[in-house]
C-alpha cells in the first residue's frame, strides 16, 4: 500500500531520505505551458539542500537543448546535463548499442528534437521533418525508391503523421533485412495545457498492428532509459526517488530500476486510479496531491 504524505513532517522526512530526485515534467512540473503551483520553489528547495535533480521525460519532440529553452521560458532552473529525454536516450542507444556504420541510416517518424539528438550522436537519417514526407498526395509504391542503407525505423511523437510516413516505415521494416523497429516511448496519451492528445504510442500503433510485432521501446518504463541515466549521472538507487504522474510509465520505470517512487495527482493519474474499485496493480511507494505540497517544509 502507498504511503500518503500530508504533513510537513512527512515531507521533511522524504526530503532527508533521498539524495537524487528524478522528475517527470509534463503533469508534474507543468501542464502544457502552465507551471504547477509551487514547482519552482520546491526545486529551489531541493537545490538549497544539495540534492541532485534530474529531469526524465518521454517527450521526444524536443532535444535536450530545445527542452532547456522551455525550462528557461517557464522560469525553471535546469541544466542540459540534468535533462534526459527519450529522444536523447534513443540516439544514445542507436550509437552505442546498434553502432551503425557511417554509410547506414535510420528512417524517422518524429519531429525536430529527435532529429537534433540523432545528429548530435552522428547518426544519419531520412524522413522526419522532410517536406517530401508531408505530401498530401496518396502514397504509391510505384514512385517509391527503397534506400538499402536504412537499417532502423525510429518512431516518436509526430504531430504531422500521415499515411506516407507509415507506408515508408513499413516498407523499410518489411523489405530491408534486419531493419530494427525502435520507438522513443509508448505513451498512449500526451498532456497538453488544454487536455489530453494521442501520444507517441498511438503514432507507432498502426505499424505494430501491420507488422504483428512489438518494437524496442527506449523511454519510460523501459530500463534502457535508466541505464542511460546511470551511465551519465551515477546515482545510488537506494537514495534515489522517481517523481511522476503516470503509473504505467513513471512509477513502473522507478520500480523496474529498483528506486523509490512518488506519485503526484496533478497529471494523468487520478485518485480513483489508485483507490477506486478498479485501482491499478501498480502501486507507488508514496503519494502526494502536488509537488507544491513540499513547500510546507519551509514554514
Amino acid at each position: 500500500m502507498s504511503s500518503r504524505l500530508s504533513t510537513p513532517g512527512d515531507y521533511a522526512q522524504l526530503l532527508d531520505k533521498y539524495d537524487t530526485w528524478m522528475f517527470d515534467c509534463d503533469g508534474v512540473l507543468w501542464q502544457g505551458d502552465k507551471l504547477i503551483d509551487g514547482a519552482v520553489e520546491v526545486l529551489q528547495l531541493l537545490r538549497e539542500r544539495n540534492k541532485k535533480i534530474l529531469f526524465v521525460t518521454n517527450n521526444a519532440t524536443k532535444s535536450r537543448k530545445s527542452y532547456k529553452t522551455k525550462f528557461d521560458h517557464l522560469g525553471v532552473e535546469a541544466h542540459v546535463d540534468e535533462i534526459f529525454g527519450s529522444a536523447y536516450a534513443t540516439a544514445v542507444y542507436i550509437s552505442s548499442v546498434l553502432k551503425l556504420p557511417k554509410e547506414k541510416k535510420v528512417y524517422v517518424i518524429g519531429m525536430a528534437g529527435l532529429e537534433e539528438e540523432l545528429s548530435e550522436e552522428g547518426i544519419a537519417y531520412i524522413g522526419g521533418t522532410d517536406p517530401v514526407d508531408k505530401t498530401l498526395e496518396p502514397f504509391s509504391l510505384e514512385n517509391f525508391e527503397l534506400d538499402a542503407n536504412v537499417v532502423a525505423v525510429v518512431c516518436g511523437l509526430d504531430t504531422t503523421i500521415n499515411y506516407t510516413k507509415l507506408s515508408k516505415a513499413f516498407q523499410y521494416l518489411t523489405r530491408n533485412p534486419g531493419c530494427q523497429f525502435i520507438v522513443t516511448n509508448e505513451d498512449s496519451t500526451y498532456p497538453s495545457a488544454h487536455g489530453l492528445l494521442p501520444g507517441a504510442g498511438a503514432i507507432s500503433a498502426p505499424l505494430r498492428y501491420a507488422l504483428g510485432k512489438d518494437p524496442v521501446s527506449i523511454g519510460k518504463p523501459a530500463k534502457t532509459m535508466l541505464d542511460c541515466i546511470q551511465a551519465k549521472a551515477h546515482y545510488d538507487p537506494t537514495r534515489t526517488i522517481m517523481v511522476g504522474d503516470r503509473l504505467n510509465t513513471d512509477i513502473l520505470f522507478g520500480q523496474a530500476g529498483g528506486i523509490s517512487t512518488l506519485l503526484v495527482l496533478t497529471g494523468i493519474t487520478s485518485e480513483e486510479d489508485i483507490t477506486g474499485p478498479n485501482a491499478s496493480a501498480i502501486v507507488p511507494d508514496f503519494v502526494i496531491s502536488s509537488i507544491g505540497d513540499f513547500r510546507s517544509t519551509e514554514k
